[in-house]
C-alpha cells in the first residue's frame, strides 16, 4: 500500500499483490478499491495487481475545487499510478465509472495499455435521455450535499441496475453499502457533476473507437438497461472490441458474478498476452448472409 502523486498534486492510495504482468482496477462511482477484492485475490496469484482509490475518494486526496474532477483529468490519473509505479504497460480493468476512465486512458495513452476490460460503460450516452441524466447527477450531487451520504445513497444503492446484487447476495451487497456510507460527500458530489456530469457521450467517440488497436473487452449485464446499447454501439464501431453479456446481472458484474467474470477475465488477458488476440475479421461484417466472395 502507498500513494502516487498525480501531474497536478494529488496523492492517490493503491494496494498491491502479486508479481508479474501489471493489471491496474479502476473503481465505479459507488465503490472504492475495495470493490476489486474477488479480483486482486485471484489474479493476484499470476498477475501483479493494483487497485486505487480515484481523486475524492478517501484515503486518496479530496480537492476541494470542482475545476479538479473531470473525465480527461481522472484518465490521465490512471496514467500517472502507472507512471508512480514505473509500469511501462499494463492490462486496464474498470467498472461502471471506471470503465468510462479506462476507455479514455486507452483512448489517450494507447502506448502505456496492453488491453482494456470495460464492465457496464456507457450510462448517459442516450442523447434522447442525456438531459434527464444530468437532471438525475445534479438532484443527487445536492441531496449528497444536503442530506449527506447514508440518506442520499438509501434509493440511489438499490438502483434498478443494483437489485440483482442484492438478490443473488445480500451478504455481498450489505457489506458494498456500508462501504458507501465511508465516501467523501465533497468527493462524491465533485465526481458526480465533473466527471459523469460533463463526460462525452461514448457515442461522440465512434471515430477514435474505430481508430483503437488495443484489446478490449466489454463486460455487460443483461439487465443493466442502460449500458447495452452502448456495449453493442462500441462492438460494432471498435474492431479489436469483444463482447460479453452475462444473463440475470446488472451494474456490479465483478462482485454479482465473480467467478464468471474472473474466468472470463483470465481468458481475455491470457489470449492478449500470449499474442492471439485479433481483430475482427472484416468478413464478418459483410452485408449478405451468404459468403462474402469479394
Amino acid at each position: 500500500m502507498g500513494y502516487v502523486t498525480t501531474r497536478d498534486g494529488v496523492k492517490l492510495y493503491y494496494e498491491q499483490t502479486g508479481k508479474g504482468t501489471p493489471v491496474v482496477f479502476v473503481h465505479e462511482l459507488a465503490g472504492d478499491y475495495r470493490s476489486w477484492e474477488p479480483q486482486m485475490r485471484c489474479f493476484g496469484r499470476r498477475y501483479r495487481c493494483i487497485a486505487f482509490n480515484a481523486r475524492g475518494y478517501p484515503p486518496s486526496d479530496v480537492p476541494r475545487a470542482r475545476a479538479k474532477y473531470s473525465q480527461q483529468i481522472v484518465a490521465d490519473d490512471v496514467a500517472d499510478v502507472m507512471r508512480g509505479l514505473k509500469l511501462r504497460k499494463a492490462h486496464l480493468v474498470g467498472s461502471a465509472m471506471g470503465s468510462n476512465t479506462v476507455l479514455h486512458c486507452g483512448l489517450r495513452h494507447p502506448r502505456m495499455t496492453r488491453s482494456l476490460t470495460a464492465i457496464n460503460a456507457g450510462i448517459g450516452s442516450d442523447g434522447d435521455k442525456r438531459a434527464q441524466f444530468e437532471r438525475d447527477i445534479e438532484t443527487q450531487a445536492r441531496r449528497i450535499e444536503t442530506l449527506g451520504l447514508e440518506e442520499a445513497f438509501r434509493d440511489h444503492r438499490v438502483g434498478p441496475s443494483r437489485v440483482q446484487f442484492q438478490n443473488k447476495d445480500p451478504r455481498g451487497f450489505e457489506e458494498f453499502a456500508r462501504r458507501t456510507v465511508e465516501l467523501s460527500a465533497t468527493g462524491y458530489a465533485h465526481t458526480f457533476r465533473g466527471v459523469l456530469g460533463k463526460r462525452p457521450p461514448l457515442y461522440s467517440l465512434e471515430k477514435d473507437l474505430r481508430r483503437l488497436k488495443v484489446p478490449l473487452l466489454l463486460v455487460t449485464g443483461d439487465e443493466d438497461d442502460k449500458c447495452l446499447e452502448p456495449g453493442l454501439f462500441i462492438k460494432r464501431a471498435c474492431p479489436s472490441a469483444a463482447l460479453a453479456v452475462v444473463p440475470w446481472s446488472g451494474h456490479l458484474i465483478n462482485l454479482e458474478e465473480p467467478d464468471f467474470f474472473n474466468r472470463l477475465l483470465l481468458d481475455f488477458l491470457t489470449l492478449v498476452d500470449s499474442g492471439r488476440w485479433r481483430p475482427r475479421d472484416p468478413r464478418s461484417t459483410h452485408l449478405s448472409v451468404l459468403a462474402n466472395k469479394g
